[in-house]
């Protein structure tokens, strides 16, 4: 299957494209082989690209004051990774989005997006529905995060993520879920 393809069938869960329409998405992607450990975005750089994970595995994460990583998104195959509020207010970006894996990604510039989608509502209308999603999961990560303890965390993440858990390393998937990789190793060890 091409790599268009797959941003393709991403995209017709949520709407139907034209053959036009996908002729336009074809003409502002660019296809990117990235390695593992290699940043595709930095603080400080406006992220100027939606980045489409055709194979590979990336995270973005922060720096806290004192040094401190913290992982705010992890994405697989078939997902978007950028730092979204930069893209989208086109300001600086805080975070730094990294690969794990040697990827292929295929990235959209904002200032090509905007008119595609000003052209063809139906992709206006597919990155609303998305955007709406990722805000709702948003919240109900933030909410987790302040209602659950650790262990319900990693149930709920094993629960919607079983692969990432086979091909995310450990510290990472702690990083996100707000604990050390240690007390990761204790709840896994007692739910085996």
């Amino acid at each position: 299957m091409s790599t268009h393809n797959k941003l393709f069938n991403n995209i017709q869960r949520y709407v139907s494209l034209s053959d036009e329409e996908k002729a336009g998405i074809i003409g502002i992607c660019t296809e990117s082989r990235i390695k593992k450990r290699q940043y595709i975005e930095q603080p400080g750089y406006v992220s100027g690209y939606r980045n489409y994970v055709v194979k590979g595995a990336f995270r973005s994460f922060f720096l806290s004051n004192e040094g401190k990583e913290h992982t705010v998104q992890i994405a697989i195959d078939d997902w978007f990774v950028s730092d979204f509020y930069s893209y989208i207010t086109q300001t600086p970006a805080t975070l730094f989005v990294e690969a794990l894996e040697d990827s292929l990604i295929l990235r959209m510039p904002y200032d090509k997006v905007e008119p595609l989608c000003a052209q063809y509502h139906v992709l206006c209308e597919y990155f609303r529905v998305t955007t709406e999603k990722a805000f709702a999961y948003s919240r109900k990560r933030t909410l987790s995060n302040i209602s659950k303890s650790a262990e319900e965390r990693y149930l709920e993440f094993l629960g919607m993520y079983p692969d990432m858990v086979q091909r995310i390393p450990q510290k990472i998937i702690a990083s996100y879920l707000g604990i050390t990789p240690e007390f990761l190793s204790k709840i896994r060890k007692n739910l085996k």
